[in-house]
């Protein structure tokens, strides 16, 4: 057995067991969020001081590298901020059309579906506000929470990106100098920093794969069937950005594809959650086969990973299964032991 194979000290297990305790507790004290959050700040600034310090001195390419990533993550909150305040006042102005949309949406419904089920759709505006009104009221306590925990959240992702971001502009101290626990911990957060790389970059393959894939049914299939989607092409590339975030990212542009097809008929947004669950469960496959390939991992692997830690953790722990799989695949490849 080669002094490698096991961990050389008993001040290396304490840094695995501290790390592996660290990464079992962020499931249920809900840290998953801003660990991502700050961990993707990290990259990015990594990445752009590297193309920055090319072009300008080392000195200033990490703070320069945080005012741009500062800049470009403000100008985006603006802009989504500005949209949504526009499309408030449109509404205000304007609501009756929208209300208009959705109930030409029921009333094809009516026509196209079972009594049993249009038995329970509102027929006109008035039942409609009266259905949410009373949703509204019996589920007020629900909404209370709701609000509070997305609150929450948010404020736990912007503090996990600043801490993100002065992680990588404070230079890393020389291990050399560093206690042996110090210098021990410093190697774990790396190589979980070093699988968290990896799995963005797959993601990244991931996404483009969902985009082309929805592309095809929303720019090709559907107006050779004669049905013109709406924001076609702004739903692609909702897709690719939305399909960024594992897993739930394709949710959303799911959700967002299937409501602009409803408005088209009730049958095109039929097909297309149909063919949308596809490409979900399809995800799967493909979180299995590119991601394992980039962690050296085959697909049952990877997938029953993701099983388990969904069935223990929910989807946080779908999410994390990746990461988490690939640090313990650098771990016991570093010790030899796989």
């Amino acid at each position: 057995m080669t002094l490698k194979s096991l961990p050389a000290s008993r001040v290396e297990l304490a840094s695995l067991l501290l790390m592996a305790l660290t990464l079992i507790l962020i499931m249920p004290f809900h840290l998953l969020a801003p660990l991502l959050a700050g961990m993707l700040v990290f990259e990015v600034i990594n990445n752009l001081a590297r193309f920055i310090e090319k072009r300008v001195s080392s000195r200033f390419g990490r703070p320069l590298a945080v005012a741009v990533l500062v800049v470009v993550v403000l100008g985006a909150l603006g802009g989504i901020f500005t949209g949504a305040f526009n499309l408030i006042l449109h509404e205000v102005n304007d609501p009756s059309d929208r209300l208009t949309q959705l109930l030409n949406v029921i009333d094809k419904a009516r026509s196209q579906l079972p009594g049993v089920i249009t038995n329970h759709l509102p027929s006109s505006s008035a039942d409609l506000y009266q259905m949410a009104q009373h949703w509204a009221r019996e589920h007020v306590s629900q909404l209370r929470l709701w609000g509070r925990e997305t609150l929450h959240l948010l404020v736990a992702i912007l503090m996990g990106m600043v801490l993100g971001a002065v992680v990588a502009v404070i230079p890393s101290p020389d291990k050399s100098t560093m206690k042996p626990l110090a210098s021990a911990l410093q190697t774990r957060v790396e190589r979980l920093a070093d699988a968290f790389h990896r799995i963005v970059f797959a993601q990244i393959k991931i996404s483009l794969v969902n985009t082309i894939l929805s592309g095809i049914v929303l720019l090709v299939i559907m107006p050779l069937a004669g049905e013109q989607i709406p924001l076609a092409k702004t739903l692609v590339l909702l897709t690719f950005v939305f399909g960024l975030l594992p897993v739930i990212g394709n949710l959303i542009s799911n959700a967002l594809i299937c409501v602009v097809g409803l408005s088209v008929s009730i049958w095109v947004g039929l097909i297309l959650l149909v063919y949308l669950m596809l490409i979900h469960k399809l995800e799967y496959l493909l979180n299995a086969r590119i991601v394992g390939g980039r962690i050296s991992a085959r697909a049952w692997e990877l997938l029953l990973a993701m099983l388990v830690m969904e069935s223990i953790f929910g989807l946080g722990g779908l999410i994390a299964a990746p990461i988490f799989y690939a640090y313990l695949k650098i771990e016991l490849r570093d010790y030899e032991l796989i």
